[in-house]
């Protein structure tokens, strides 16, 4: 087990790994890069223009746009410290080929890994900050790279990997349990892995 180990950590040392640090409210954007493992593959600048497109084509905008500090705290960001929410997320990495899901929590943590060309994992975790004094909510990317699944929490000092499926079911589950939400990141968009599917089923 332990030369297993060794063999395994070996494979891995060569391997870079980008991690971005967490600012502000932008958890939403450090996830995203460090899912993608490419600095600056979006920016806050892309991501500030997403939240816009989405207001502007949102049918209520006349309702809430006439609301004191709306060009603040928009329906889907913080113009000023960030904090983006899941439709910024979704159409982000659609507008990079991507397919995102959410995640049934009633099939257990375990059912994700049967995705259909997974990339990777992002989870919306409820956290606690100042001793339990503030609540909120805080995005992290897991992927695997080389061998091994890591959790690129931009909170960390340094990406964590996981030792085995089992610890990363485990943290999974353990985020589902405390109202956490979970979203598969696939390659491809629905029409790629459809066409994909259909043309395996002609050969």
């Amino acid at each position: 087990m332990e030369e297993k180990k060794f063999n395994r950590e070996e494979e891995q040392k060569d391997i870079s790994i980008y991690h971005e640090k967490q600012r502000l409210q932008f958890c939403l954007l450090h996830a995203l890069n460090n899912l993608l493992q490419e600095r600056d593959s979006f920016t806050r600048s892309e991501l500030d223009a997403i939240a816009e497109k989405l207001v502007r084509d949102d049918p209520e905008r006349p309702n809430w746009a006439a609301k004191p500090l709306s060009l603040v705290f928009t329906p889907h960001h913080n113009a000023i410290t960030g904090n983006y929410d899941v439709n910024v997320l979704i159409a982000a990495l659609e507008s990079r080929g991507k397919t995102v899901s959410w995640h049934d929590r009633r099939g257990g943590a375990a059912s994700i890994f049967g995705a259909e060309n997974l990339l990777g994992v992002v989870v919306n975790a409820p956290v606690r900050r100042f001793g339990g004094l503030w609540r909120g909510r805080h995005w992290i990317a897991l992927r695997r790279i080389g061998l091994l699944w890591y959790n690129l929490d931009s909170d960390l000092k340094e990406p964590a990997p996981f030792d085995d499926a089992d610890a990363l079911i485990g943290f999974l589950d353990s985020v589902i349990g405390r109202g956490g939400e979970v979203l598969i990141v696939s390659n491809g968009n629905g029409a790629d892995v459809e066409a994909a599917a259909e043309a395996e089923a002609v050969h």
